[in-house]
């Protein structure tokens, strides 16, 4: 298996695969490279659909004359239970970038994803600094918006510092927050309508949008509700893919 670093050419054929949409493990197996380089390599320059081999080549011989910077602070433990470093920052950086992609700043999804590859589940915000060698007034920024969003929770620890919490009731809260916009946009929908004179056409398009997102906002809290009582009622899945309740 050929060592160091990728070339010129070897790009050009992950950007080949990438565009005839083989999978990473099928492209590193053609170059004989681990699968990990590949992800690495792909996320850390654009991710799947913005990969660009001269233009990774070029980031990476930046990045390699680059001089030497002294270290932000303490450097992230290594991760528990034997875990693979690199493989784990592979996938903690493909995660950030399918949040990216869904609409996430790119700072608040490596937070989020910090958050949720942690066994506990729950940082304080020097942890996260640690973590992410990043300022700490870049984690504030995420952490707030975070918290708007309804993806995260804060309390306190028994030595009154706060801590970030992601749940199994994260997601139903962040769910919940959706609706709430969505019923701030109904309502100034509905107002639009009075104001441009209801047997309008720009009138009826307003009560189209108020009626769409009434129904989906409804859709979202039916299925939300019923999703939580039945992933509560069975408990937690195994890394199988099956729960502790019988059929």
């Amino acid at each position: 298996m050929p060592g160091g670093r990728l070339t010129q050419q070897e790009r050009r054929q992950i950007a080949l695969g990438l565009a005839d949409d083989l999978a990473y493990a099928e492209i590193a197996r053609r170059l004989d490279r681990p699968t990990s380089t590949i992800t690495r390599e792909v996320m850390r320059n654009g991710g799947p659909t913005a990969y660009r081999a001269d233009l990774a080549h070029r980031a990476t011989e930046r990045r390699t004359h680059r001089p030497p910077t002294a270290p932000r602070g303490p450097q992230a433990p290594p991760p528990p239970h034997g875990r693979d470093a690199e493989a784990v920052r592979a996938y903690e950086d493909m995660f950030t970038t399918v949040l990216m992609q869904a609409g996430t700043p790119k700072m608040m999804a490596r937070v989020l994803v910090c958050l949720y590859t942690t066994d506990e589940g729950c940082l304080t915000a020097a942890e996260l600094v640690q973590r992410l060698q990043v300022s700490p007034a870049s984690i504030s920024k995420a952490i707030t918006f975070l918290d708007s969003q309804g993806l995260i929770r804060r309390e306190r620890d028994e030595r009154r510092r706060e801590r970030y919490v992601v749940d199994d009731d994260v997601w139903y809260q962040a769910m919940i927050s959706s609706v709430r916009s969505n019923a701030q946009i109904i309502d100034t929908a509905r107002q639009g309508v009075g104001v441009l004179g209801r047997d309008t056409p720009a009138a009826a398009r307003l009560e189209n949008i108020a009626r769409f997102l009434d129904f989906v906002s409804e859709s979202i809290t039916r299925a939300a509700e019923q999703a939580r009582e039945v992933l509560h009622t069975q408990g937690p899945t195994t890394p199988g893919g099956t729960d502790g309740a019988g059929p």
